[in-house]
C-alpha cells in the first residue's frame, strides 16, 4: 500500500519535519477508563473530537508453545493496560510498517487492538467498524491507520487490529497439524487472530459506546481478502453484520499445496517443506517442538532467502477456517453464506503502485549528479497505460465482479460495487503523481480516513484541495451509511443501485462532476481477448501480461494461460524471461527499481 522509495523520503523530509512538530501530543482523558476482560484502559486524545484506547491485548502472545496454535483469550480484568512502544508483528522492515532498515522488525507478542470513538460515544450504541489492515498478509500494522476524522464525522466506533503475518500467520506442515486438535489443526493462524479480535469486540465493545449487534468488517488489499475469508468461514457466524472489501482478492491454496513437498507445485514458492529445508532441517523428520524453538528472525531469514516469483502459500483451504473448496468457490456456496450486505470495489490504476518504480517502465534521470532524487518519467506511455489498464480491470473482474456474482448465487441480496478513479494529486517537479500513479492501489484509504496515506508522499497523494475534500465527504458518508443501514446511499445526487448479475452497477468515485454509475463489467476472458488485438506490446510482453492476469487476484488459471490465443504462450518461459529482464536492468542501472 506504500510507495517504498528513498526518493519520496528525501522529497518530503521538510514536510515530515513540519508535520512532526505540528501534531498535538496525546494526553489522558479523565473519566474515559473502560473495564474490559483484558484489563482497564484509559482513553487518550490529541483533540476534543475523539478518544483513543490503545494497545489492548485480545489474545495471549502466540510465542513459544503457542506459536502456530489458535489464539488463546487474554483475560486479566484486574490489570491496568499501558501503551506499548511497539506492537508490530514480525515482518520485514519497510514503509508499510513505517520502519527502516534491511532487516526484520516486530515481535510475536503482537496481538493487540485499538479503539477510537467520538467523545460523545459513551453508552450510545454507535455502529462499529472493524478495520483489517493490508500488506499481502506478510506486512502491515494497525498503527499505520488513523480513523479519528472518520469516527468523528460519521459517529462510529472504529476498531483496528493486528494479526500474525507470513510464516507465523499461515503454515501447513505435518509436524504442526498432525499433533494438534481442534482449531490448532488449522493452517490459518492470522485469520484465527482476526476472528478472536471479532469475538473480543462482541464481548467488550459496548464499554466504548459501540453496538455489538451492528459491526461492519472492512479492509483493503490483504485486508479485503481477509474480509472475504470472514464471509466464508464457518467460525464467524454472528460476529459481524456488514462487510466492505477494498481492492480484495480471492486466492487460496490447498494444504497439499501449502506444504508443497519436494516442490510438487513448481509455481508455488515458500511452501513449508521448502521453508524447513531452508532452515537446515529435514522436513520429513523435524518436530513441532524443534520448529517452535527456532528464533523468529531466523525463520524470517530462511523464508525470505527463498525465491518468490509468483505465489506464496498463505490463506489455506484447511476445512476449519476456510472451507476445503477455497475462498473463491465458497463465496458462491449457500451453506457458508452470512447473508449480510457487502460492498466491494477496486481502483482504476491498481498496479501503478508497483509499476511506477519499475525501471522497465520508468526512467529516473539524475539531478545534480545524483545528489538529489531522480526526476521520474514513463519510458513508453502507450505500453505503460495499456498494461496498467488491463491489469487493473482484471483486478476488478476477478477480485470484485466475480466475487459479487458468486455471493449473489449464494443468496446475498444487498451487494454494491465501486471503482475509485480520483487522480487529482499534487504535482512535483520530480514526479507527476497523477501521471505515474493516478488512482493507485490503496489511494482510496485516505478518503475514508480523512487523513493522508502513503507515508512521506501522503500530502501529494491526498492534497488539501476542494476536490479531495469533496470526495472525502462522499466516501466517508457512503461508508458510514453502509455501516448504519447496509446501503451506501446516493452519491452527489446519483443513486447507488445494487450490483446484480443482470445489472452489474458500479459507482465510479471521482471528482464530483465525473461521478457516475457504470455498467461495464468485462470478464477475465473478455479482457484476455483484448490482448489478442494489435497493441504496443511485443510478443514477450503479451505473454507476460497474460500470465499476470491469469495468475493474480483469483485462483491461478494455468491451463487458460497455456490455451490463450491458440497456445501462443504455451512454450513461453515466464520465469526465464523475467530473470533475463531483471538481470539486464541490474546490469544497466544497478537495480530493477528506482532507489
Amino acid at each position: 500500500m506504500y510507495l517504498t522509495s528513498k526518493f519520496v523520503v528525501l522529497l518530503m523530509l521538510p514536510v515530515l519535519f513540519l508535520l512532526g512538530c505540528s501534531q498535538p501530543p496525546m494526553k489522558s482523558v479523565p473519566g474515559t477508563e473502560v473495564a474490559t476482560e483484558s484489563g482497564r484502559v484509559v482513553g487518550v486524545t490529541g483533540d476534543e473530537h475523539v478518544i483513543h484506547w490503545q494497545d489492548i491485548p485480545f489474545a495471549l502472545p502466540p510465542e513459544g508453545a503457542l506459536r502456530w496454535r489458535a489464539p488463546q483469550p487474554y483475560r486479566n480484568a484486574g490489570s491496568d493496560i499501558q501503551p506499548r512502544e511497539s506492537t508490530i508483528c514480525v515482518q520485514q522492515a519497510g514503509a508499510i510498517s513505517e520502519t527502516d532498515g534491511d532487516t526484520f522488525v516486530g515481535s510475536e507478542d503482537c496481538l493487540y487492538l485499538d479503539v477510537v470513538a467520538p467523545t460523545s460515544a459513551s453508552e450510545q450504541g454507535l455502529p462499529v467498524m472493524f478495520w483489517i489492515h493490508g500488506g499481502g498478509n506478510t506486512s502491515g500494522t494497525k498503527d499505520t491507520y488513523d480513523f479519528s476524522a472518520f469516527a468523528h464525522d460519521q459517529q462510529v466506533v472504529v476498531v483496528t487490529v493486528n494479526y500474525r503475518l507470513g510464516p507465523f500467520g499461515w503454515l501447513t506442515h505435518p509436524s504442526i497439524q498432525d499433533e494438534a486438535v481442534g482449531l490448532d489443526k488449522s493452517s490459518n493462524f492470522g485469520q484465527l487472530d482476526i476472528i478472536a479480535a471479532l469475538e473480543w469486540t462482541q464481548r467488550n465493545i459496548q464499554g466504548f459506546g459501540g453496538d455489538p449487534n451492528n459491526v461492519t468488517i472492512f479492509g483493503e488489499s490483504a485486508g479485503g481478502h481477509n474480509v472475504y475469508a470472514m464471509l466464508v468461514s464457518p467460525l464467524t457466524e454472528g460476529l459481524f453484520h456488514r462487510a466492505i472489501a477494498q481492492s480484495p482478492y480471492t486466492t487460496s491454496v490447498t494444504p497439499r499445496q501449502a506444504f508443497n513437498e519436494n516442490r510438487e507445485f513448481p509455481e508455488l514458492d515458500r511452501g513449508s517443506w521448502e521453508l524447513v529445508q531452508s532452515l537446515g532441517l529435514n522436513s520429513e523428520t523435524t518436530s513441532a517442538g524443534a520448529l517452535r524453538s527456532i528464533n523468529a528472525y531466523d525463520i524470517m531469514e530462511a523464508y525470505y532467502r527463498l525465491d518468490k516469483d509468483h505465489l506464496s502459500p498463505l490463506s489455506t483451504a484447511d476445512g476449519i477456517v476456510i472451507p476445503e473448496v477455497g475462498i473463491e468457490q465458497a463465496l458462491l456456496d449457500p451453506q457458508y453464506a452470512k447473508s449480510v450486505p457487502v460492498l466491494s470495489g477496486s481502483n482504476r490504476d491498481e498496479v501503478t503502485l508497483w509499476m511506477g518504480l519499475n525501471r522497465y517502465f520508468v526512467n529516473g534521470d539524475p539531478v545534480l549528479f545524483g545528489l538529489l532524487p531522480p526526476r521520474m518519467s514513463i519510458k513508453n506511455e502507450d505500453t505503460y497505460r495499456y498494461w496498467v489498464d488491463l491489469r487493473s480491470r482484471a483486478w476488478k473482474a476477478r477480485g470484485v465482479d466475480q466475487a459479487l456474482l458468486n455471493l449473489g448465487q449464494a443468496g446475498y441480496a444487498q451487494l454494491y460495487s465501486y471503482r475509485f478513479d480520483w487522480d487529482e494529486q499534487a504535482e512535483s517537479w520530480f514526479i507527476s503523481f497523477p501521471t505515474l500513479l493516478g488512482a493507485t492501489h490503496g489511494g482510496e484509504i485516505a478518503f475514508v480516513m480523512g487523513a493522508p496515506m502513503f507515508g512521506p508522499i501522503g500530502d501529494y497523494m491526498y492534497p488539501d484541495t476542494d476536490s479531495a475534500q469533496e470526495l472525502t465527504d462522499i466516501m466517508m458518508t457512503a461508508w458510514g451509511n453502509f455501516a448504519r443501514t447496509g446501503q451506501p446511499g446516493a452519491v452527489a445526487g446519483k443513486g447507488w443501485p445494487p450490483f446484480l448479475a443482470e445489472a452489474p452497477h458500479t459507482m465510479v468515485l471521482d471528482g464530483v462532476a465525473d461521478i457516475r454509475v457504470d455498467m461495464a463489467s468485462p470478464t477475465l476472458g473478455q479482457l484476455l481477448r483484448e490482448i489478442e488485438a494489435p497493441s504496443s506490446l511485443d510478443s514477450a510482453e503479451r505473454c507476460l501480461l497474460t500470465w499476470e492476469m491469469v495468475t493474480n487476484i483469483g485462483q491461478p488459471l494455468y491451463d487458460d494461460y497455456a490455451r490463450w490465443n491458440n497456445g501462443e504462450c504455451a512454450e513461453f518461459d515466464v520465469r526465464g524471461t523475467k530473470a533475463t529482464i531483471e538481470n539486464a536492468l541490474i546490469e544497466t542501472y544497478g537495480s530493477t527499481s528506482l532507489p
